[in-house]
């Protein structure tokens, strides 16, 4: 592959532009928002867009554009830490289960085929009746629901790989079971678990947002793209842009992260590169 040959692959580069506007965007708003998102002002409530308010006010007169750019650091965080929760505990389950064989890998995935058949938000109820409801409760649930798909990869990885002529090779040159995982058959693995990890996130967030929407993810007044939502729906005759552009934000964070998961695709299968 060419350096430049990914800049040329149109899904890659427009995925790659939408998800770097949406770090952009988290990152501005550490430094700066238009308003503060917390904010409220009872004569200013409900207003539509206008030079100060650029997307409107919701029900409190808070800033949505602010709003909106400080929910993207949450989108990102629940993505991030999900998604590695998911990555970490199925990577470890699939090695162990791929590469040793025989009853821990029937005992593995008997317990994969569990938590797989156990919905993320079954997860984050039982969790927020054991705890109280949070963004860390949908992290955490999320996150649970993300490892069958990685431990599956990575067990039908070590399957196939761990009988391959190099590293039967290197089994016989004496490289000990910790070399043979590490240098010759998890580098191998990597690129279906990377894509997977990129096609899990905008699943993460669109998660976080129906959790938030059942006030089992972020708590008020702390923003969250799924709770402006909810926070919408009883006064979208007076002000939609108050859902519009939330919604607009999630839909376009989860389209630009698709199109870079299916561009990373195209671009590490071997048979498509």
């Amino acid at each position: 592959m060419t350096r430049r040959r990914p800049l040329r692959h149109v899904t890659f580069a427009l995925g790659v532009a939408i998800t770097a506007l949406l770090l952009l965007t988290a990152a501005l708003s550490f430094v700066y928002t238009p308003q503060d998102p917390l904010a409220m002002s009872i004569t200013g409530r409900l207003q539509g867009p206008s030079t100060t308010h650029p997307f409107g006010t919701d029900q409190y007169g808070r800033d949505v554009l602010s709003r909106v750019m400080t929910g993207a650091v949450t989108s990102i965080a629940v993505g991030i830490i999900a998604v590695g929760i998911g990555a970490a505990v199925g990577l470890l389950i699939g090695i162990a289960s791929g590469y040793v064989g025989g009853w821990l890998d029937e005992g593995f995935m008997r317990l994969i085929d569990a938590v797989q058949g156990f919905p993320a938000i079954l997860s984050a109820l039982l969790f927020a009746a054991v705890f109280a409801p949070g963004v860390a409760i949908s992290m955490v649930a999320i996150g649970i629901a993300f490892v069958p798909a990685f431990a599956r990869l990575t067990r039908a990885g070590f399957l196939e790989l761990r009988e391959r002529e190099f590293v039967v090779a290197a089994r016989a040159l004496g490289a000990p079971d910790r070399r043979l995982i590490a240098r010759h058959i998890l580098p191998n693995t990597l690129p279906p678990l990377i894509i997977q990890a990129t096609t899990s996130f905008p699943v993460a967030i669109l998660a976080e947002a129906a959790l938030a929407y059942l006030g089992l993810g972020t708590q008020p007044p702390y923003p969250s793209w799924g709770l402006m939502l909810k926070e919408a729906q009883n006064f979208l005759s007076l002000n939609p842009s108050f859902a519009v552009f939330p919604g607009g934000a999630i839909a376009l964070t989860v389209l630009g992260l698709n199109l870079l998961g299916d561009g990373l695709r195209d671009l590490l299968d071997p048979k498509t590169a």
